[in-house]
């Protein structure tokens, strides 16, 4: 069992856990990934590292409301226990030796951008964060990402904090203006993303994109998190999570993503019902 040991509300649907987990903390490395299952017969919900640290024994997540077992994930508290955590699952982010990465979060991938972005300062590149929120009090954990880049940049849809406007058109006005960007690293949901290796295309800038469609097993096995990237298929939960983002088939990644949508609408009223 993992043991929830700290929880903190980000916002109304967006929750901070820290889990005891040292096997997890002591192998985790910058844009890996945990798959969490609350019972037997639940789901298996794969989550990004926010944060882990092997000397605490602890990992990082943070979880946002979108379905049954995401809130089921939220509605823990300290002390509660957790059935599985298999990880971290996935490949470690590649990382440049030098140069200029900006990270684009959107939502929650605020709080995964963050220790890719401290590994990338660690190595000695710069780092330009870009975080995107529909308002000012819907932006999460700027206190973890802002000391760990060398300029932090916020956008609002509602323009009450920072740019007014998507990630995605901040972006293309930096590289308009002449960014010396080298790679760039995107989390967040699917349309962000596409908007932004749209952007970055014509600029022949490396984008990598953090992909988490449905999964199962977390191993290869059964094929659920398949995506096609320059026309092959690979699995996110052993090939991925990160994957050149303009060799992404994004239109199908975003069919495949609402499959179960009736399903999970059934099982949200039903769960209102008890």
């Amino acid at each position: 069992m993992v043991t929830v040991l700290e929880k903190r509300e980000l916002t109304p649907v967006t929750k901070l856990l820290v889990l005891h987990a040292p096997l997890v903390a002591k192998h985790a490395q910058p844009g890996q990934f945990v798959i969490v299952r609350l019972d037997p017969h639940g789901e298996r919900v794969p989550i990004s590292l926010t944060d882990f640290d092997p000397g605490r024994g602890t990992v990082t997540l943070v979880v946002q409301e979108v379905g049954k077992t995401s809130g089921m994930i939220c509605s823990l508290e300290e002390g509660d226990e957790v059935l599985d955590l298999a990880g971290p699952l996935g490949l470690p982010a590649p990382f440049p030796g030098d140069g200029h990465a900006v990270l684009v979060g959107g939502g929650f991938g605020a709080g995964a951008i963050h220790p890719i972005a401290r590994e990338l300062r660690a190595r000695g590149v710069l780092v330009t964060s870009i975080v995107g929120a529909r308002t000012a009090e819907l932006l999460i954990l700027r206190e973890l990402l802002e000391p760990v880049s060398d300029e932090y940049e916020v956008c609002t849809d509602d323009g009450s904090l920072g740019y007014h406007g998507f990630t995605a058109a901040l972006l293309q006005e930096r590289l308009e203006q002449g960014a010396p960007y080298t790679i760039c690293y995107m989390v967040g949901p699917v349309a962000m993303m596409r908007a932004v290796a749209e952007v970055t295309r014509p600029y022949g800038l490396e984008t990598l994109a953090s992909m988490d469609p449905i999964m199962l097993d977390g191993t290869g096995m059964c094929g659920a998190c398949r995506i096609s990237v320059h026309g092959e298929t690979k699995f996110a939960c052993v090939d991925g999570p990160f994957f050149d983002a303009h060799g992404i088939d994004f239109e199908q990644a975003v069919v495949r993503s609402k499959m179960y949508v009736d399903e999970e609408r059934v099982s949200l009223e039903l769960a209102g019902a008890r």
